[in-house]
């Protein structure tokens, strides 16, 4: 593991639109995130969050500028090889969970081994974090028999329990009540101060106010606040 999980230099992405023009969304961010960093961004709808998230957790090519992870461009691997360092390297939690409806809560979580080399205990880690977030009850049900506080959980131990030390929330808590929202940002806190680092869009300010770190984006541009 590098000094640096996250860094993130003169990135740019835009989006083509009508008469062969273009609409900037992201304009030279920077961004570092080393182990223990917490990270809430928050900003407008539309202001280029979620792209920025996409770039970071190498799902969208940026038009310019450098992201490494852990110290690797993933950018430059092959397509397959950006798929099994995704996997081995970054977590993610949606807003709306991304499960599989035919798997079972375990087998959702296993998913998440499948594209890195296989891990032995990958099956063991899973059942003890479920353990720890009380589903141990769920492991065979699927996601349909499931409350939404308890699907965003699976979503969450799915993100850490394939060994990444970077995790990327996109509105985790957007969907939950006030219990499993304090369980989701208690055990993102805890992941951070162990040594992982969390970046999270989030709209919320009880969110935002859980993590260690709070920045604002505007128009293509990042804040501190």
């Amino acid at each position: 593991m590098t000094e640096n999980l996250l860094q993130i230099s003169s990135l740019e992405k835009h989006y083509p639109a009508q008469g062969g023009k273009v609409v900037p969304v992201l304009r030279g961010l920077a961004l570092t995130l080393r182990p223990g960093a917490f990270v809430a961004l928050r900003g407008p709808s539309g202001c280029g969050k979620t792209t920025l998230l996409l770039c970071a957790g190498a799902l969208l090519r940026p038009a310019a500028g450098t992201v490494l992870i852990d110290g690797c461009d993933p950018y430059a691997l092959s397509a397959a090889a950006r798929s099994a360092f995704r996997a081995a390297h970054v977590g993610f939690v949606f807003q709306n969970f991304h499960l599989v409806p035919y798997l079972s809560v375990l087998d959702n979580i296993l998913l998440c081994g499948l594209a890195a080399a296989p891990q032995p205990a990958l099956a063991t880690r899973a059942i003890d974090m479920l353990d720890k977030l009380g589903l141990s009850h769920r492991l065979r049900h699927r996601p349909a028999e499931l409350s939404t506080g308890e699907q965003q959980r699976v979503a969450l131990v799915r993100a850490l329990a394939g060994g990444a030390n970077l995790i990327l929330a996109d509105e985790p808590t957007g969907n939950l009540d006030a219990a499993n929202s304090r369980i989701l940002l208690d055990t993102l806190a805890d992941f951070a101060s162990q040594g992982g680092a969390v970046l999270m869009v989030t709209h919320e300010p009880a969110a935002s106010d859980r993590a260690f770190t709070r920045l604002d984006m505007r128009d293509g541009y990042l804040n501190s606040c």
